[in-house]
């Protein structure tokens, strides 16, 4: 009997990956390449690969892809990505099957990873979890009564202050412009351009605007004041937003994930430090937050068993 698999896509703001997978969720192969200024370029010559590359014996049956933004899931259109404007509007799910003639299925990046994380992840312990995908952005997926809610679940633009600064959403006050990976960045080098004192002054030899978020965690490891301070600032933004997330939800877990989870003992503790506070203290007691066990493959496991229930069970 002929096996089938799907190629799962997971589109980010820094990074995409494409990956084949079979009908057990296991990643055969995985590319990835940065997302640049032309990511559907980028998107289709990683499917082309990845298909140049599919082991005999296999029926490609379809195609899932999970966007970091806002989507429409029938249409296939991506309504809004604040991280990648050049996909605002743009019929992927049509663009992708002109090229490919197979059976495509569009997702939001965040609610991918969260039915990866429940299907074969963290999230196979509990009945209802909020997922947080910490990255460039900040997106969010939820799972209730075991099942992937059809919501936008954009938690990363909700607002936790009415002024600024600005989001790339173009509201002000949202999570996500307090307590991303760009927004840890951004206030690293104001803060450097204000005169304050700094070892990222000095990396990639003087040009501190090429500096990642990784740099600061690791000057912050090295002591530098102004690297913990930035971390542990946004760390509490994002416990503000977990906090009103467990007294809307009261959910078992909130489970994180994405490359900001490296400044898990800065970083995530002063979220978990601020929600503490802020959450009812009845609903926070029984919440546990927990680490993706999938990490970066959440998003692939998650949009791949969306493609295998929804097109090629068709």
């Amino acid at each position: 009997m002929t096996e089938s698999f799907c190629i799962a896509g997971d589109i980010g703001g820094t990074n995409i990956r494409v990956s084949l997978v079979d009908s057990e969720y296991r990643i055969i192969s995985k590319l990835k390449e940065p997302t640049g200024a032309e990511p559907l370029s980028v998107l289709f010559r990683l499917i082309d690969r990845t298909m140049s590359e599919q082991p005999a014996g296999r029926k490609l049956c379809g195609i899932g892809l999970a966007v970091a933004g806002a989507v429409d899931r029938v249409g296939g259109v991506v309504l809004r990505a604040p991280n990648i404007p050049s996909f605002t509007g743009l019929d992927l799910h049509g663009e992708t099957a002109r090229r490919y003639g197979i059976s495509t299925i569009i997702e939001n990046d965040a609610n991918a990873a969260a039915f990866g994380e429940k299907i074969a992840g963290a999230g196979r312990d509990f009945k209802n979890f909020v997922m947080l995908t910490l990255g460039t952005g900040i997106g969010g997926g939820i799972v209730a009564d075991d099942k992937l809610l059809n919501v936008a679940a954009e938690i990363g633009h909700t607002t936790i202050s009415t002024t600024g600064p600005q989001c790339s959403c173009g509201n002000l006050g949202c999570l996500e412009a307090y307590a991303s990976a760009t927004a840890i960045i951004g206030n690293a080098v104001g803060a450097i351009e204000k005169g304050s004192a700094s070892i990222l002054k000095d990396c990639y030899n003087g040009n501190f605007y090429k500096m990642t978020a990784e740099d600061i965690y690791k000057a912050a490891l090295e002591g530098d004041p102004l690297s913990r301070s930035v971390l542990r600032e946004a760390g509490k933004s994002l416990g503000v937003g977990i906090a009103n997330l467990v007294n809307i939800m009261s959910p078992d877990a909130v489970i994180l994930t994405g490359g900001l989870l490296g400044a898990w003992n800065i970083y995530i503790e002063a979220a978990i430090a601020e929600a503490s506070k802020r959450a009812f203290p009845v609903l926070f007691s029984k919440v546990k937050i927990v680490q993706s066990s999938l990490g970066d493959d959440a998003g692939t496991v998650g949009v791949a068993a969306l493609a295998f229930q929804k097109v090629c069970a068709a």
